[in-house]
């Protein structure tokens, strides 16, 4: 622990650098705050001036807030002085008129960077994360009794403007049987792993009515006697999806709900084609509006439009706590109303369970929880649907898809819970999503300054104020891979961030302390390496005798594919689910497959580049 308030040290002098100031006064500061409250200091307080900072620049003044934080002595902050006097006016603490982009990715950096640093929660916080999920399910419930009929009926005809062509070709393909199944890489309710996933002793009744076990479990009629071994689950009986913690932030685990493998087979083929359809520009010749507006395999787009929103001010970009578990099930149901095949499906994949620790089995009013391969894609189409329900309310009348068209394309757009709408729609979009049981995170939103974030992006008046994070412990030893790699990751991203002094800090812990090779390479080669703007040559270099390239000596990484052998009929399935007409990738993947369930590293010599 000790050696992360080092690199503050180490980071703070790099800012300090940056912005031609000092941070001795505030390096002792924390030092000194490190005595008394550990790792503490930089996991969590750091961070909550960092969102009060954060929040001052949306507001244009420095807040209450952050000056309670950092001991405001006359009106203006005591720790982080220097920073912020090249961001706010010392005498009344009202932001400058050109305020220094460099101090605000400073002071940005210096708070929030050691916010996701995946240590384990205390067993009290932990439990806690556990009675907020069953305390979400609660509101939930009772959130259902906000909704009237009518809003119900303008959230159908809202959703069927924008999602029609999808939705309506969804129903066919799932009336005709062209659903094929496949297994996720992640854990199951009932532990099933790798290859063994594809022998699945568990079906239920919901399923069976539209994705007979006969056509999803086994290649062909010809092994029915495999369905012998199969129970075949009613509603009541079903298993429940395991309710379980993932490390995230000191403060506070990431509650993830394992579903049962049976459920997510289905799932994932369902988001598979879901997710297809919602970003294909034509759907039989017709123009898919719902394309330009949300969001699955890359998020440039609502970074663009967020750096578009800090410049202009004329885009506001919302954050949402808790999205997944917030998206109701009733509200789905509302929303594929005319859509029986794809509702079914939806329903018939969606587990009605939850087993918590120390609470035990729940009902759920929720659609599904992070976890569930169709969370992302439905609450995308919810949230979506809510935005245009809000921005009806805020016009006084019903939406037409000429106004779409013509005035919001490319002014909305959603990714998961990262959401972009017009500035002058958000007092509306916002009521709108609390309605149906949403909770914007007022501090990660913003719309009434020149900051904004989205997508892991932050802009202000269109500068780029993004920071690295430092997200693991720093290793104690050399063999510790897991460490190891992330160690590297960080040192690559502060030397491109112009702090050299960090870079240096931990080329030293590399070489010096873990005695490991840290040889200067490309970013597309396989050693783990420093990357560099100077060429530079690595003292350890040969050249390869048949291809006449250098090799330098480092580290690969390397995985352990668990064993996980797959055979008889069961292999024949396999193969029948396989995407592509390409062979699999690994030769093996009868014998080892899932993920890895331990990492290492490997010696040897690789090309630089």
């Amino acid at each position: 622990m000790k050696n992360l308030m080092l690199l503050w040290q180490r980071m703070a002098a790099d800012a300090a650098i940056q912005c031609c100031t000092s941070a001795t006064k505030d390096i002792n500061t924390v030092l000194r705050r490190y005595e008394h409250e550990g790792i503490e200091v930089l996991t969590l307080s750091l961070p909550e001036i960092g969102k009060a900072f954060e929040r001052s620049l949306d507001q244009g003044r420095v807040t209450d807030d952050l000056l309670s934080l950092t001991g405001g002595q006359a009106g203006f902050p005591v720790f982080l002085r220097n920073f912020l006097q090249l961001v706010f006016v010392r005498d009344c603490g009202l932001l400058l008129d050109n305020p220094s982009t460099t101090a605000i990715q400073a002071v940005r950096q210096l708070t929030l960077s050691f916010g996701k640093v995946r240590l384990p929660c205390s067993d009290a916080r932990e439990a806690q994360a556990f009675a907020d999920f069953v305390k979400c399910e609660q509101e939930m419930h009772a959130a259902r009794f906000n909704l009237e009929s009518g809003i119900y009926r303008d959230f159908e005809r809202i959703s069927n403007m924008l999602f029609g062509p999808v939705f309506t070709e969804m129903d066919r393909i799932i009336h005709d049987g062209e659903i094929v199944p496949k297994h996720g890489p992640g854990a199951t309710a009932d532990k099933l792993r790798g290859n063994a996933k594809y022998r699945q002793v568990e079906w239920t009744n919901r399923l069976e009515t539209l994705f007979p076990a006969m056509e999803n479990i086994v290649p062909s009629a010809r092994y029915h006697s495999s369905l012998d071994d199969v129970d075949f689950l009613d509603p009541g009986t079903e298993r429940p999806v395991r309710v379980v913690s993932v490390p995230k932030t000191h403060k506070t685990p990431r509650i993830i709900a394992v579903e049962p493998t049976c459920i997510q087979y289905l799932q994932q083929g369902l988001m598979e084609r879901l997710v297809e359809l919602l970003e294909s520009p034509l759907i039989h010749n017709q123009r898919n509006l719902a394309h330009a507006m949300v969001g699955f395999s890359s998020q440039v787009p609502n970074q663009d439009l967020a750096r578009e929103g800090s410049l202009t001010g004329e885009l506001a970009t919302l954050d949402l706590s808790e999205a997944s578990d917030r998206v109701p099930v009733r509200l789905v149901q509302s929303i594929l109303f005319n859509y029986g095949h794809l509702l079914e499906a939806v329903l018939a994949t969606r587990s009605t369970r939850a087993d918590v620790p120390g609470h035990g089995v729940i009902s759920l009013t929720k659609f599904a929880s992070m976890g569930s391969a169709l969370t992302f894609p439905i609450e995308e189409i919810v949230f979506l649907t809510t935005i245009f329900y809000g921005i009806e309310q805020s016009l006084g009348r019903h939406i037409s898809r000429k106004d779409i068209v013509e005035s919001y394309l490319g002014r909305v757009r959603v990714y998961g819970d990262d959401i972009i709408i017009p500035t002058d729609t958000v007092p509306y979009v916002v009521s709108a999503l609390e309605l149906i049981g949403s909770k914007v995170n007022h501090s990660k939103s913003f719309w009434t300054g020149r900051f904004r974030e989205s997508c892991g992006k932050e802009y202000y008046d269109g500068d780029e104020v993004t920071i690295f994070r430092v997200r693991h412990e720093l290793p104690a030893h050399r063999d510790d891979a897991p460490g190891v790699i992330p160690l590297i990751s960080l040192r690559n991203q502060a030397y491109f961030a112009g702090y050299w002094g960090v870079a240096r800090y931990l080329d030293t812990m590399i070489e010096r302390d873990l005695k490991l090779p840290f040889p200067v390479v490309e970013s597309t080669s396989p050693v783990l390496g420093k990357l560099s703007f100077l060429t530079g040559v690595n003292p350890e270099e040969r050249e390869d005798p048949h291809l006449q390239v250098p090799l330098v000596k480092g580290l690969r990484v390397r995985v352990q594919i668990p064993a996980s052998p797959l055979e008889d009929e069961f292999a024949l399935l396999k193969w029948f689910l396989k995407r592509g007409r390409e062979p699999f990738a690994d030769a093996n993947h009868l014998e080892r497959q899932g993920r890895p369930r331990v990492v290492g590293m490997k010696l040897g010599w690789s090309c630089p580049y």
